[in-house]
């Protein structure tokens, strides 16, 4: 019995045999993602077409990208490698029954992170999506599709969360009371958060900066490549600080049940303002490093009212494997936020050196 989804069709639109072999591969949240073991290896990724609506707009984010990229890397600006799709035996980009189903060339010699575990490893992802968003700085970031409108927008999180409260579709709410009120009064960084970005030059974002979503090098001890360019989308910078702030400074895994543990590692922030300020080098305008500190909090916080809008709408959105979830999830980005607020004088320093 076939323990995949890819069906011999789908391999031999990539000129491969049926019997292939093919393996789930990482541990993403929205999107299946296969290895195709041929020669070379492939990656298959089904789209959520239910997060992602617009698979064509998405395909082409990532092929303008991937061009404009290529064309830096061509005449020596852009030393990474690049992440590239790859077209079906007569051109297509995305196949499948429902269209849904897209290949990407394998990069070899790197590896994912999952938790960050030194300063250098911290370092050296901040500088990879640094060095990512520096070659991108020319690029008009309007010419992007907007995959995830409003992907980044507070005001609409909030609005959102309101709503998972009033309608309490599976019956989650009154158990959360207390944690829910205090989200609630949180509700002041939206108007900071809009005041600060309409001083903002727009660029284009990765949007998902996580550690994992860096190819890391061993035997180079360095990033290599940025992958999983799904969410890239016109924004501002201070959304992908942020977000590995979110993402590395944890010594816990994102969704561990250890929340005691959860708290932001001074060493491992130092490490991410050094590494993006060095790859966004003279790039970066003063205003942007100045809103380095907001996006921090902002994603914190805002990720985690993700997490528990979902977990009050009966986990819709984002896949979850045991009972609460989301919720665990949630409460280890409010810890994050909390801690940001305890150590801010110390830690927005780091971003002044």
């Amino acid at each position: 019995m076939q323990e995949h989804p890819i069906s011999a069709q789908v391999l031999a639109d990539y000129g491969l045999a049926p019997d292939t072999p093919v393996q789930r591969f990482g541990n993403g949240h929205i999107n299946y993602t296969y290895l195709v073991q041929a020669q070379p290896p492939l990656i298959i990724q089904r789209i959520n077409t239910s997060v992602f609506p617009d698979a064509v707009g998405m395909v082409a984010n990532a092929l303008a990208i991937e061009h404009h990229l290529a064309a830096k890397q061509a005449v020596g600006m852009y030393g990474l490698e690049i992440l590239q799709q790859q077209a079906t035996l007569d051109g297509r980009f995305l196949t499948g029954p429902d269209a849904d189903l897209r290949a990407l060339k394998f990069i070899p010699g790197g590896r994912s992170i999952e938790v960050v575990e030194t300063s250098e490893q911290a370092f050296a992802a901040a500088l990879t999506f640094g060095q990512f968003a520096a070659a991108l700085a020319d690029f008009d970031a309007s010419k992007l599709v907007p995959v995830i409108p409003n992907f980044h927008n507070l005001r609409m999180r909030f609005a959102q969360f309101q709503d998972a409260i009033d309608r309490d579709a599976v019956g989650r709410g009154a158990s959360q009371h207390q944690l829910i009120e205090w989200v609630l009064a949180q509700a002041s960084l939206v108007e900071e958060l809009e005041a600060v970005c309409s001083t903002l030059p727009v660029r284009v974002c990765h949007n998902d900066t996580k550690i994992n979503n860096m190819l890391y090098s061993d035997t180079l001890q360095r990033g290599i490549a940025a992958i999983d360019l799904d969410t890239c989308m016109a924004g501002y910078w201070l959304f992908d600080f942020g977000d590995m702030v979110r993402t590395c400074c944890s010594p816990e895994a994102e969704d561990t049940l250890n929340h005691d543990a959860v708290q932001v590692r001074p060493e491992i922030f130092a490490a991410l303002a050094k590494g993006y300020l060095q790859g966004l080098n003279s790039v970066i305008t003063a205003a942007e490093r100045d809103s380095l500190w907001l996006g921090a909090k902002a994603m914190c916080l805002m990720i985690g009212v993700r997490f528990l809008t979902d977990h009050l709408n009966g986990d819709v959105y984002f896949h979850v494997h045991r009972e609460d979830h989301n919720l665990q999830r949630a409460i280890n980005q409010f810890r994050m936020y909390q801690d940001l607020l305890r150590q801010q004088t110390e830690l927005q320093a780091l971003l002044k050196i």
